[in-house]
């Protein structure tokens, strides 16, 4: 099994207090990095954020979280995320979830505790890497770890399909293969060019929040 050597911050006390509270709740393994840290750490890139993964609800979270004696914060609990407060040290911590109704802005999601059904509803297989607190990689769609050693962003499965979830995905793709692709995909490149007017329906915030993340 492919390993990543952990960070500072992914092997700190702090990120061991935050697994150890939502194991003793959800059982061992209940609890991965996701994303970005799995994805930088294969690729000997520097870590900024810790995201984590659970297969506890938002409630089971905070009720995990609490028992430990661990502050937490619903910084998007209606969207599964909870965040855990350590010592100062924010870790963010979402719900395995599978979108049931999207409008290309916002999903209605279900709880799962399914890490492939989880991986299937996010954007590109190279961000769809999850890693336990040994650092134990896994990758539930069999395409993310190619992705990484390839340097090539795809979207998952049918590139219109992640688009019509969530239109900023277009800039998303253009800011993760400006970082990390050698080369374009053609694919995912025709996608966004087909459904680009989709653009039109999101806020301005969030157009310049991920704008302003890729240049």
């Amino acid at each position: 099994m492919t390993k990543i050597p952990l960070s500072d911050d992914m092997a700190a006390p702090e990120t061991r207090a935050v697994f150890a509270a939502l194991e003793a709740a959800g059982g061992a393994a209940c609890v991965r990095f996701v994303g970005g840290c799995v994805r930088n750490a294969l690729m000997g890139r520097a870590i900024s954020d810790l995201d984590l993964a659970a297969q506890l609800t938002p409630d089971e979270t905070e009720a995990a979280l609490a028992a430990a004696g661990l502050r937490s914060v619903p910084t998007g609990k209606a969207f599964g995320t909870i965040t855990a407060v350590v010592d100062g040290k924010p870790f963010e911590i979402t719900s395995l979830r599978e979108d049931v109704e999207t409008d290309g802005r916002r999903a209605v999601v279900r709880y799962t505790t399914d890490w492939a059904k989880d991986a299937q509803r996010r954007d590109f297989y190279l961000n769809a890497l999850y890693a336990d607190i040994e650092g134990r990689v896994y990758d539930p769609t069999g395409e993310g770890l190619g992705d990484v050693a390839a340097g090539r962003v795809r979207f998952i499965g049918e590139a219109e399909q992640r688009i019509r979830e969530d239109y900023l995905r277009i800039l998303r793709f253009f800011r993760f293969t400006a970082g990390y692709a050698r080369e374009i995909d053609a694919r995912s490149l025709a996608a966004c060019g087909a459904l680009r007017d989709g653009l039109d329906g999101l806020s301005g915030e969030r157009i310049q929040q991920e704008l302003l993340k890729t240049l």
